[in-house]
């Protein structure tokens, strides 16, 4: 049996077109790998696969990369995609998006729904199985505030100033990776700051908002400043390459630049208020007290 063919003219005997369906496709010769609404990635936390998709206020946002029944996530937790762009509500179906944070493994936090403590228990599983194969390798564990505070002081997530912008940056300043892709089609892994450029300088800045409102009160900040740099090379860093790459217009992108705008009302918790420094002298002994040092020699008019 034989289905039956589409007519190849009209009823007025004008010739039938029929539209080839095209897949979106990418340019052989194209600097970009990134031209698509959803660009997946792995959490640096858990290793399972999230999506990066640009909210509503052109921040990015961390989705989980599969939607789940919407009466099964709490309302103030839906999200939904509409156009390439990701909006913090439902659309009125039965499904919604979920930020990946909420069953993220790798936090304390459990939770709010017991529906999602499945996921959560699913996702530890996997990640599991990938420390065990050797897919992915977590990242150290944080040192005791209490114990490393009179020995180092360096941000996890510092505030970076470029192009006379302040971005919060999802790395330290020396562990900032590179988004090219290599001949091997993986992201490269040299840093930003290497020992052949010029560093920026940490400098106590005011805390001010984005936009254009008075700073806070009696609120300083650490930030990474890179304004004495040249032109050029700000833009190396805005666009997250390392120099290799920067001269290679050409090489295609495989992450999107981890640079989020600053905000100190929504990143407060971030806001450093003393510079880093590689280690803090300790006071030697007897500093503060009265009673003089056995080195030292005796006043004259004792």
């Amino acid at each position: 049996m034989r289905s039956t063919p589409l007519p190849s003219r009209h009823w007025d005997g004008s010739l039938f077109h029929v539209r080839r369906r095209r897949s979106l496709r990418l340019s052989s010769d194209s600097a970009s790998r990134l031209l698509r609404c959803g660009q997946g990635d792995r959490c640096r936390d858990c290793g399972n696969r999230i999506e990066w998709y640009h909210s509503t206020n052109e921040r990015p946002v961390r989705l989980h990369p599969h939607e789940l029944p919407a009466e099964k996530v709490p309302p103030s937790c839906h999200w939904h995609v509409s156009s390439g762009v990701a909006h913090p509500a439902g659309d009125g179906s039965g499904w919604c998006r979920l930020p990946h944070a909420m069953v993220c493994p790798a936090r304390d936090t459990n939770p709010a729904a017991p529906e999602l403590t499945g996921l959560r228990r699913a996702l530890a599983v996997n990640t599991r199985r990938l420390i065990d194969s050797g897919a992915f390798v977590p990242p150290p564990a944080l040192p005791d505030t209490k114990a490393s505070a009179s020995t180092t002081c360096r941000p996890a997530r510092p505030v970076v100033q470029l192009l006379y912008l302040r971005y919060l940056a999802n790395h330290p300043v020396d562990e900032i990776q590179c988004v090219a892709q290599t001949r091997r089609r993986h992201r490269c892994t040299s840093p930003l700051l290497t020992h052949d450029t010029r560093a920026g300088v940490w400098t106590l800045l005011p805390s001010t908002t984005s936009h254009g409102q008075l700073p806070l009160p009696g609120e300083f900040m650490a930030v990474y400043s890179l304004t004495g740099l040249s032109y050029a090379e700000q833009l190396r860093w805005r666009a997250q390459r390392c120099p290799e790459h920067a001269a290679i217009p050409t090489a295609a992108d495989v992450a999107l630049a981890e640079w989020e705008p600053f905000d100190p009302l929504l990143h407060h918790e971030h806001i450093r208020t003393r510079l880093p420094t590689l280690a803090r002298r300790r006071a030697p002994a007897g500093y503060g007290s009265k009673a003089p040092r056995a080195d030292r020699a005796p006043h004259r008019g004792s």
